[in-house]
């Protein structure tokens, strides 16, 4: 199995539409997305990716053996925090327990640390989503402590966990 990062096509919109159209899914990823989420959505996803400011946004498509897969995004912090950053995924569900997102964010620190002067990147996945927690910590990243009541999921207030990576 072959898995790399890219950045986002405008050939991508229908794959990315059928990953992103699952409620398993966007129930583990914050809200504003779309659901359903439509091949209109994915388009409009692309295009914003292809136009953000590449210093403080990097997104890339998840590709395993030549098929988008999920994506991946780091998103630079501003103010005092301008040398930290944020990590966000999600991989469709098919890819689930393969190893392939723990891959991914590799991929997406090593990029980071070796091409930016990005020093620290964090996560703050929901407390009750135990696979994230899993690829975080396969991935290196450190758990620093629970966010209490920190979001509002399905109506629901919800902990989270705090992870980072800090460059060696």
């Amino acid at each position: 199995m072959v898995i790399k990062l890219r950045k986002w096509e405008t050939e991508d919109a229908e794959a990315l539409a059928k990953n992103l159209n699952n409620k398993k899914i966007q129930d583990n990823l914050r809200d504003g997305l779309a659901y359903p989420f439509t091949v209109s959505d994915a388009e409009a996803f692309i295009a914003a990716t292809k136009a953000a400011d590449e210093s403080k946004e990097y997104v890339w498509a998840i590709i395993v053996d030549d098929k988008v897969a999920g994506s991946i995004g780091v998103y630079r912090r501003d103010s005092q925090y301008f040398r930290t950053a944020e990590i966000g995924y999600y991989v469709a569900e098919e890819y689930w327990g393969k190893g392939i997102m723990t891959e991914a964010v590799k991929q997406a620190c090593t990029y980071i640390f070796e091409n930016t002067d990005i020093v620290r990147i964090s996560a703050d996945p929901f407390i009750y989503n135990t696979a994230s927690h899993r690829v975080l910590e396969k991935a290196g990243f450190s758990y620093e402590g629970t966010l209490r009541s920190n979001a509002i999921k399905g109506g629901k207030i919800i902990d989270m966990k705090l992870y980072a990576i800090v460059r060696e």
